[in-house]
């Protein structure tokens, strides 16, 4: 499986090193106030692309904070439960069945 993978990779740097020689040519970025920039197409995608990426990850950085904010807590709150509360065998437990069947 581990050389699918590789396989795969592989095929998709050929693709897209291709690409990028295909589309070696300078173009023109224009940006307000005057400001040109002139380098070759794949280099612009390739910058933009990366600044996608940046930013879809600053703007999922807030949840994944607040998510180990959390998962911190009730990791906490677990061992003091478990502190507290002895350990429960099955025999103990009684099974009860659900209150809102008919």
């Amino acid at each position: 499986m581990r050389y699918v993978y590789g396989l795969i990779k592989l095929i998709v740097f050929v693709v897209l090193l291709a690409f990028a020689m295909s589309n070696g040519d300078s173009t023109s970025l224009r940006f307000f106030a005057g400001y040109e920039w002139t380098a070759p197409l794949s280099m612009i995608l390739l910058v933009f692309f990366v600044a996608g990426v940046a930013l879809g990850l600053l703007a999922s950085l807030t949840r994944v904070v607040r998510m180990r904010r959390e998962l911190v807590g009730l990791r906490k709150e677990l061992r003091a439960r478990s502190n507290l509360a002895p350990v429960a065998t099955a025999e103990a437990v009684a099974v009860e069945p659900p209150r809102d069947v008919l």
